[in-house]
């Protein structure tokens, strides 16, 4: 698990820190970690339906602080619980992502949902690269 949950950031919010070898590798961790916080088992997630994102930011914290507010706005606006299929960035002069997600619709018989995330915040947010990979700190407003 590329991710773990911290108690010590922030106590009425969700806090946690990801990893990766890769930019994208981090990327699908946050949104895994992300995903763990509102519905208990991710393998009950059904890839039913496809939805592509493509995102452009000028530095990669901002970029992983868009791309998190996409999963849950599919969430609240589309009842969507969705997991990173595929995804790729790119940098020329600014981060570009592309990624597909799978999931379906909230089924809150088969679902056994948790915490509400309202929010990525800024508190304590952080990309940083690392000597074995990159790194991102998250706090998530529940």
């Amino acid at each position: 698990m590329p991710y773990r949950f911290r108690g010590d950031i922030a106590r009425a919010d969700i806090a946690f820190d990801a990893w990766g070898e890769s930019l994208e590798e981090l990327f699908i961790a946050a949104a895994q970690a992300t995903m763990e916080v509102m519905v208990h088992d991710l393998s009950a997630i059904r890839p039913l339906v496809t939805v592509e994102t493509h995102l452009e930011q000028s530095d990669q914290e901002m970029l992983l602080f868009d791309f998190l507010n996409d999963l849950i706005f599919y969430k609240d606006a589309r009842r969507l619980l969705l997991l990173p299929l595929e995804l790729s960035i790119t940098a020329t002069g600014t981060y570009a992502l592309h990624a597909v997600f799978k999931g379906e619709e909230i089924d809150a018989q088969r679902h056994r949902l948790s915490t509400d995330v309202k929010a990525v915040t800024m508190h304590r947010f952080s990309v940083r690269q690392e000597l074995e990979g990159w790194q991102a700190t998250v706090v998530l407003d529940v």
